[in-house]
């Protein structure tokens, strides 16, 4: 049995789940509305406000799907409630953040600067210039979008520029010592 698909998911008050014929979950909080097409041979039950997700056999697909499965409900419930949340840090001279409007104004020494805007569901912050906050009810969205925002310049091992992660760290290198004379 699966240590994480056996685990029984405790609904809070003020959440709302339906369940599907069709393995549709629909998850409804405080932070919105999420929904998800789950595999159709997993069993996902809803009883006295507990969610129990079970596997039909004991089958290689479906032991790898169960504690996936009840991960992707638990996140849900989750999301709804809490919310997600990823803090990134921009590291080097010049390098800064700006919101306008809807929009993530990045510097980070281009050209150009670099125009970020999120998806739905998703809201970004700039408490400091040096500073991001991406948050949401979806998880894998809060995590795409600070991926694609760490994308822009990623951070390099010799000074440490670019943006990272807040709990990231970075391995750093030594620079070149230069040739030896005779």
């Amino acid at each position: 049995m699966s240590r994480i698909g056996k685990l029984p998911i405790t609904v809070p008050a003020g959440v709302e789940v339906k369940i599907s014929d069709t393995n549709e979950i629909t998850v409804k909080g405080k932070n919105g509305t999420l929904s998800r097409q789950l595999h159709p041979d997993m069993i996902v039950k809803l009883n006295d406000g507990v969610i129990t997700v079970e596997r039909p056999s004991e089958d290689k697909m479906h032991k790898s799907l169960h504690g996936l499965t009840r991960t992707l409900v638990n996140n849900m419930v989750i999301g709804v409630t809490e919310g997600f949340t990823k803090e990134l840090e921009i590291n080097g001279v010049g390098y800064r953040a700006a919101m306008q409007g809807k929009t993530l104004n990045l510097s980070l020494g281009y050209s150009h600067p670099v125009l970020y805007e999120a998806k739905e569901g998703v809201t970004i912050e700039v408490p400091a210039p040096n500073k991001i906050i991406v948050k949401g009810a979806n998880k894998e969205d809060v995590g795409a979008t600070a991926a694609k925002i760490r994308e822009y310049r990623q951070p390099e091992p010799y000074k440490g520029k670019g943006i990272k992660y807040v709990d990231e760290h970075i391995r750093r290198k030594e620079g070149k010592t230069g040739a030896k004379k005779k």
